[in-house]
């Protein structure tokens, strides 16, 4: 067996199962929710294996009963009923540590059945990080050392990334089989089915019958746009498919987890600010599995490497914010004439501000800090730090609490 590789959520997972009877780890298939959560568990029930699965529906709260505890219910929304168990359960018992629900679908609005409110708390886990790959996930994270506003924080890396390597990093993503143990076409392979397995039986499973050619070519124009705040008709457009339906699809992807959208930030005293969400999908190698990419085929194209770096950018960041002290939430900042943008901007739990923008360019200089210095000089002392993140391979000071960072400097 591989050794296991620390996670970012395994600090916040400890303690919050010391403290709670249940736990629900959400998050994309296959991305080491089960691994993690056995690790904490005395017993293992596997939902998405119908001979385990059928006690619980016959009578879940029976079967549920009989489970020596910890107990971990993996791939839960197999048996949704399954959660009345446990809230009768908690209700009945409000012991720490008892039961730990794993699942890559989100639970479905106004369904009463997937209710956990009150007694499960939700944790979520995303994909290997660049961090927990090379075994650092202690310490703090990329945005408290930001948060510093302090240079020596961030000292030069060692051996940086050049432009291809972050290409080649964020081709193979972060689900850990493909990641870690596969190359050449065995990975390919893995993630051609993942995709092939998202539109038929995932999406069925959650959702009735779809259309998985119709699906599929929605998901594909999710890839090209992704990191991008795009109009929903280009989008459907694109896809030849209508309004109606593109809503229900874009539900859809976002209840198995595979969309993220990012909404626009705003500010009393920036008041033209867009309200278009921008929207990632969840790992880089569905985007390069998805449109058949290789490393030549995203830099033959500027608007594709820009935003796979974006979206690469993003995940990396995402998980740190998701579990970080400073509580912060993503959004992504934009005018309504398009002039000023900014990727992300990270609102702290007080209110503060922290900023990033990303760049595909190995020698930033101070016009690709404009957008950022604007924000500095519309907000005052809210604007704690902002950064250009670059593909080079250095740091530096670009302007008053503003830093260029090579993007490995997020795991550095």
């Amino acid at each position: 067996m591989a050794p296991y590789i620390p996670r970012l959520v395994d600090e916040p997972l400890s303690d919050l199962f010391r403290q709670l009877p249940a736990l629900l780890i959400v998050g994309p298939r296959a991305t080491g929710k089960t691994t993690t959560a056995s690790r904490h568990a005395r017993s293992v029930v596997r939902l998405d294996v119908p001979a385990e699965a059928a006690a619980f529906r016959f009578d879940a709260d029976a079967a549920l009963g009989a489970m020596p505890t910890p107990v971990l219910l993996d791939e839960w929304q197999e048996v949704p009923e399954l959660m009345g168990a446990v809230r009768r359960a908690v209700d009945k018992d409000p012991q720490p540590g008892r039961f730990l629900l794993t699942g890559s679908a989100r639970a479905r609005r106004g369904s009463d059945a997937w209710s956990g409110i009150g007694r499960v708390v939700n944790l979520r886990m995303c994909g290997l990080t660049v961090r927990e790959i090379l075994g650092r996930s202690d310490g703090p994270g990329f945005l408290e050392r930001l948060a510093a506003a302090d240079l020596s924080m961030f000292p030069a890396p060692g051996d940086p990334p050049d432009l291809r390597g972050y290409i080649e990093a964020a081709l193979r993503g972060g689900f850990p089989e493909p990641s870690l143990r596969l190359v050449g076409t065995a990975r390919h392979a893995w993630l051609d089915t993942y995709v092939d397995q998202l539109v038929t039986r995932d999406a069925a499973a959650l959702d009735g019958v779809r259309n998985p050619v119709l699906l599929r070519r929605y998901f594909e124009a999710l890839c090209v746009n992704t990191a991008g705040i795009v109009d929903d008709k280009t989008i459907y457009d694109a896809a030849g498919i209508t309004r109606t339906t593109a809503g229900a699809y874009e539900r859809l992807l976002s209840d198995l987890c595979v969309l993220e959208t990012l909404p626009a930030w705003s500010n009393n005293r920036l008041s033209r600010l867009v309200k278009k969400p921008k929207r990632y999908m969840v790992d880089t190698s569905l985007v390069a599995a998805a449109l058949r990419l290789d490393e030549l085929a995203v830099l033959r194209d500027g608007d594709l490497l820009g935003r796979l770096i974006d979206t690469f950018v993003f995940l990396q960041v995402r998980p740190e914010a998701e579990l970080s002290p400073l509580r912060p939430r993503l959004y992504h900042l934009r005018d309504k004439e398009g002039r000023r943008e900014i990727d992300l901007v990270a609102e702290l739990a007080g209110g503060d501000v922290i900023a990033l923008e990303v760049k595909a360019t190995a020698a930033p200089d101070a016009s690709d800090a404009r957008h950022l210095a604007w924000l500095r000089d519309q907000l005052g002392p809210r604007f704690v730090a902002g950064a250009v993140l670059h593909t080079g391979p250095r740091p530096f000071g670009i302007a008053e609490r503003i830093f260029a960072l090579p993007i490995c400097s997020i795991w550095h």
